[in-house]
């Protein structure tokens, strides 16, 4: 019996994040990403037909991610303070679970998003509209502070996505090898004193 399409593409996907991720689009190859998943490279093909479609399913995958973070917690009907916490919490575990994810996709879009073009300009926007909304509605109760909605976004991926696009920096600078758990809370409880209205 043969594996499931499910696992099969997860697999894949899994391989394939990590070879683009450490050799870029450019220095990947099919035959790479099959040895990293350790199936045959005619499975790759089977459902996925070029490097190309390979690799934008990859960035595609993160940016759901994402946006499924976006949909758990940004909601107009829960308070900001708490859909905050939760939505800080989680893109911090993600950027530090998975940081290759946020790496390659910042690399693509530094590179001038070649491969996202598209997406990124018809797709996403829509995406973002409900999230866009929310905002409106807190800034409206007074919960976050006044200001353009789609920056305020901007200013969360920023903050919470920097801890794995720019983590040989942050290092660095804190003097620490790896970051851990109390790195990311300070971080958590600093981008919320940033970002929630302090009554008083």
């Amino acid at each position: 019996m043969g594996v499931p399409r499910e696992i099969a593409v997860v697999t894949i996907l899994a391989a394939a994040q990590k070879i683009f991720s450490e050799h870029g689009f450019s220095g990947a190859s099919i035959a790479a990403v099959a040895r990293e998943a350790g199936i045959p490279k005619a499975n790759i093909h089977y459902y996925f037909s070029t490097k190309e479609i390979l690799y934008q399913e990859v960035l595609h995958g993160t940016v759901q991610e994402w946006l499924g973070d976006c949909e758990t917690w940004l909601r107009p009907d829960s308070s900001a303070d708490t859909a905050l916490r939760g939505y800080v919490a989680s893109k911090l575990a993600f950027s530090r679970t998975n940081p290759n994810a946020s790496r390659l996709f910042a690399h693509e879009i530094l590179g001038g998003a070649r491969h996202l073009g598209g997406y990124l300009s018809t797709t996403l926007p829509e995406a973002i509209h409900p999230f866009k909304e929310t905002f409106e509605t807190w800034m409206a109760r007074e919960e976050i502070p006044k200001g353009d909605p789609t920056h305020f976004l901007f200013c969360l991926w920023a903050m919470t996505q920097w801890y794995a696009d720019m983590q040989p920096q942050v290092t660095a600078l804190l003097g620490k090898e790896t970051l851990d758990e109390g790195d990311f809370a300070s971080a958590a409880e600093t981008i919320l004193s940033l970002v929630l209205r302090r009554v008083g």
